[in-house]
């Protein structure tokens, strides 16, 4: 979302925040100081309304921070840095964390303060009497917004139901509800009424080119990649409350179909988004009012702003590139850290994805870069030296990326795979041009591309792992693969090897040295280049072979543990271990917050918690 423009739809929201219910479940809204008669009388206050659904995205504890950065922990590629506690973020990245964990209630309660806020813009905008007897422009917006209230609901269940399971069925203003104390209902049964709500929006809202607001408020393209995303998950494995077990229902190529035909229509509309094609300008967007995305691969953001906990992120603060406090830049990041093997599971030349995702180095006092270690390397979509605030601030007004056309891409072509028992020419192509993309210069290494059904899907688990590092997808592809156990398993074991110097990380170096060097803030794949090691060699070199195997650096430079930083606490300790606290069947989702149990007696806790 532009951020300029968005500022002012905001603080116009003021109006519309307060069309809440009077009613409270969980924690809604304060009661209305406004009527609602008076509120849905004027296209104005509607949209109002409907920017205060919006407003439920960001913040602390939406995908400002807490949704986006904490929650996807751990998977095959990152995790939180930090020793686990059950009670804050690192039990959540060990899977360890507790009802009564500090870091769940407020999101919980925004999502649902989400929720609310579109059951009253669903209910009221379609009673108006301008969505039936307005001009032909009043009920053309009105359309929009009532398609928007929808598909912003459907994105706060999604995100409730893919952390804690069956949720209560809130379909309608708690102002209207005869029992407030709604008990958790079936995930199968809040997809459907989703997906459904889903078309309806589809047909309501307009595509990009023919929306008067296309950067900063949802379209077409967003809605049906929205659904596809809803489908695969409909279609997916998830945790059963009555079986305790991670499962799939018969029916789910049915859902397939869904989410194969949603982006189909996508990407028969290239004039409306296609892939950006650097695949880093895509980040520096969010960065900036500056869009470096003319492609829209960008389909679905959330807009940040205005330095506070409530309407900003935390975004390049507590996430992204590390920055010394002392910099000109200002402190921040380092509270993701990508796991040492992921580095490895990119092509080691050509892939230009790597050292965009993957920072490591980090930014000194004097604002140079300066090697990591292996294991304190970060994401690097995020970054605070990528803005133009300095100084103390924690809020950087970096807004987080929900969808990208990359996505519905592999989404499609994924679909395709599982429909048509092996991939078709299109699914092939859809696959390869995110390949790509990523190996452009270096197309020669991209290797074949599989044509039967398995080696196809395990191109795609593997191609979605690189796209997508540090975007808060990979942990809930695992889980609706069935896989999220395995893969813990395997990339513990892949560290182990790591550390050893086993299988394919036998030539890998024990120890690196560095120095400081120049930051130049110029494309990722270049920054890595002027990288300070002895004897000038470049990264390929440093990173990819054993080296002298000496702690002991040459003058001048500095030991910098690579391999030797991964120990076997970092593997199995009971405060660093990675997903130490992992029970499959169990830990895919959260436990229920104990506050919100406190507040509904038919909230009922899951299973193992």
């Amino acid at each position: 979302m532009k951020k300029n423009t968005f500022n002012i739809l905001l603080a116009v929201a003021l109006v519309g925040l307060s069309a809440a219910s009077c009613k409270k479940y969980l924690t809604v809204d304060s009661p209305s100081t406004l009527t609602q008669e008076s509120v849905f009388s004027s296209v104005s206050n509607m949209n109002s309304a409907v920017i205060g659904i919006y407003a439920m995205l960001i913040g602390d504890n939406g995908y400002g921070s807490r949704i986006a950065t904490l929650f996807p922990q751990s998977a095959d590629d990152m995790k939180t840095s930090g020793d686990y506690s059950a009670l804050d973020r690192r039990g959540i990245s060990c899977y360890g964390a507790s009802p009564d964990n500090t870091d769940l209630p407020n999101p919980f309660a925004q999502l649902f303060k989400g929720i609310e806020r579109a059951n009253v813009c669903i209910k009221y905008i379609p009673k108006s009497d301008l969505y039936t007897n307005g001009t032909d422009a009043q009920k053309a917006t009105l359309q929009k917004l009532y398609g928007e209230a929808l598909t912003l609901r459907a994105q706060f269940f999604y995100e409730a139901i893919r952390n804690w399971g069956d949720m209560p069925a809130q379909f309608e203003p708690a102002a209207d509800m005869t029992n407030v104390y709604l008990p958790r209902v079936s995930s199968d049964t809040l997809y459907d009424k989703l997906l459904d709500d889903l078309k309806l929006a589809g047909d309501l809202v307009p595509w990009r080119t023919q929306s008067p607001d296309q950067n900063i408020r949802i379209t077409k393209g967003a809605v049906k990649g929205l659904r596809a995303r809803i489908a695969l998950a409909r279609g997916g494995y998830s945790l059963r409350q009555d079986t305790h077990q991670n499962e799939r229902r018969a029916d789910y190529k049915k859902y397939y179909q869904i989410a194969y035909d949603e982006c189909k229509e996508i990407i028969a509309h290239p004039e409306q988004h296609s892939l950006n094609p650097v695949y880093e300008n895509i980040f520096k967007t969010l960065h900036s009012a500056t869009r470096l995305d003319d492609a829209h691969e960008l389909m679905f953001e959330v807009g940040a702003f205005g330095g506070n906990a409530s309407t900003d992120s935390k975004l390049g603060y507590y996430n992204g590139l590390r920055h010394s406090t002392s910099s000109k830049f200002g402190g921040g990041g380092g509270g993701i850290n990508p796991l040492p093997t992921y580095y490895y599971e990119f092509d080691s030349i050509g892939d230009i994805r790597r050292d965009v995702t993957i920072n490591i180095f980090e930014i000194d006092t004097a604002g140079k870069k300066l090697m990591n270690v292996a294991t304190t390397m970060t994401d690097g979509k995020f970054r605070r030296s990528w803005t133009n605030i300095t100084g103390t601030s924690q809020n950087l007004a970096i807004n987080w990326p929900i969808l990208r056309f990359a996505d519905v891409l592999l989404m499609y072509a994924e679909a395709d795979n599982e429909i048509n028992n092996g991939p078709s020419a299109d699914a092939i192509s859809a696959y390869e041009k995110v390949r790509k993309r990523a190996f452009i210069g270096y197309e020669t290494r991209m290797g074949t591309t599989p044509t039967d059904k398995d080696g196809f899907f395990k191109a795609i688990v593997q191609e979605r792992l690189l796209e997508f590092g540090g975007e808060g997808i990979r942990k809930y592809d695992l889980i609706r693969w069935n896989m999220l156990g395995s893969k813990i398993d395997e990339t513990r074991q892949k560290l182990r090897d790591f550390m050893n110097g086993a299988g394919r990380y036998a030539n890998l170096p024990l120890y690196v040295y560095t120095k400081p060097a120049t930051y130049n803030l110029v494309a990722s794949v270049d920054e890595i280049k002027t990288l300070d090691f002895p004897g000038g060699i470049p990264v390929s070199q440093a990173l990819f072979t054993p080296g002298t195997g000496s702690s002991t650096a040459p003058t001048g430079y500095t030991t910098k543990n690579w391999r030797a930083s991964v120990n076997e606490d970092y593997l199995t300790g009971d405060l660093k271990g990675y997903a130490v606290k992992f029970e499959a069947n169990k830990k895919e989702l959260f436990p229920i917050p104990t506050s919100a149990i406190n507040l509904n007696y038919n909230m009922a806790q899951n299973w193992g918690y």
